[in-house]
């Protein structure tokens, strides 16, 4: 098959631990071929179907020096989504504006014959925070608001809070207010921006101490090992990306429940991989861009996420 891989810039990549190499290095040893190009190299134009200009790429075998890039100038090689096998949208958050329209993009390629994973329109219904709503039964006591008020009540009431952005990732802008409500009005104010912005208010679960585990479900079936994310030292994010230490573990039997009944909901909107963050025994995002954790369960269990990866991808076709 013919895989185009929509992320960051290959420069970027972390190969030790990034699961769109995983992917890339599986699809790549079963013969597939690569390309790859960012959001920003997709257009359209009347009369024409979507394009990126792309790069034809070829693994080395190395982690530093990881791929081969041919060279196609003025530009990169233009290629029509509709013509390759799988467009694979891979772009980290945050999901900007041009993160929106990329989709957009994305989803004329798919009138016009494109197959995305996951669907565009998929990644536009499900922003990650706020995709658990959908799903009440199995989250904690959460309120999503403007109002610096209802910030208060939901604190006068749970006492111990987490207060969020919507379009944070990483940890990023993520405050614990403790019973003495210390700052709690600075950092509404910092989060909603004196009423302009819309933030998420949790009651802060203390399971977190043993860490914010990330359930990956690839075509509805949850992978059988989660990564837990624990915080170190005075830190309450369990992100990997502000330290954090992942360890791999067998999912519990609430992981489980969570999982089976979401994955199928989900795989049929066309959500082939998803990451689902649970903290105790509570949902807490539903995680549909760029889900990570690959090569840390694999590294660790010795289950290859990446081959049910790409067994499920051959397995749409």
């Amino acid at each position: 098959m013919k895989l185009l891989f929509v992320a960051d810039p290959l420069e970027s990549f972390k190969t030790a631990k990034d699961s769109t190499f995983t992917m890339m290095r599986e699809a790549a040893a079963r013969g597939h071929q690569l390309m790859a190009c960012q959001p920003q190299d997709l257009r359209w134009q009347r009369g024409e179907k979507v394009t990126a200009f792309v790069r034809d790429i070829t693994l080395t075998g190395q982690l530093d020096t990881w791929f081969h890039a041919a060279q196609h100038k003025p530009h990169e090689r233009p290629q029509v989504l509709a013509e390759v096998d799988a467009v694979l949208m891979r772009k980290d958050p945050p999901f900007d504006s041009e993160y929106f329209y990329a989709t957009h993009l994305l989803s004329q390629a798919e009138r016009e014959g494109a197959r995305v994973f996951n669907k565009a329109s998929a990644l536009r219904e499900h922003p990650e925070k706020l995709a658990i709503l959908e799903f009440p039964q199995f989250i904690g006591p959460t309120l999503v608001t403007r109002d610096a008020d209802d910030v208060k009540r939901f604190h006068a009431e749970h006492r111990d809070i987490i207060c969020k952005p919507l379009d944070g990732m990483g940890g990023m802008g993520i405050f614990r207010v403790g019973p003495d409500g210390l700052n709690l009005g600075s950092i509404t104010e910092t989060l909603n921006r004196g009423g302009a912005m819309t933030m998420m208010v949790q009651k802060y679960l203390p399971e977190i101490v043993k860490g914010d585990k990330r359930v990956l479900v690839i075509g509805g079936v949850p992978v059988p090992h989660s990564l837990a994310r624990i915080p170190q030292g005075s830190e309450i994010r369990g992100n990997l990306a502000v330290g954090g230490k992942g360890v791999a573990q067998p999912l519990s039997e609430r992981d489980r429940e969570i999982a089976e009944t979401l994955g199928p909901i989900l795989a049929a909107r066309g959500l082939m991989l998803v990451g689902l963050d649970i903290i105790g025994d509570s949902l807490t995002e539903i995680n549909v861009t760029s889900p990570t954790g690959f090569a840390e369960i694999t590294q660790q269990t010795g289950f290859d996420v990446a081959r049910r990866f790409v067994d499920a991808l051959e397995a749409a076709f």
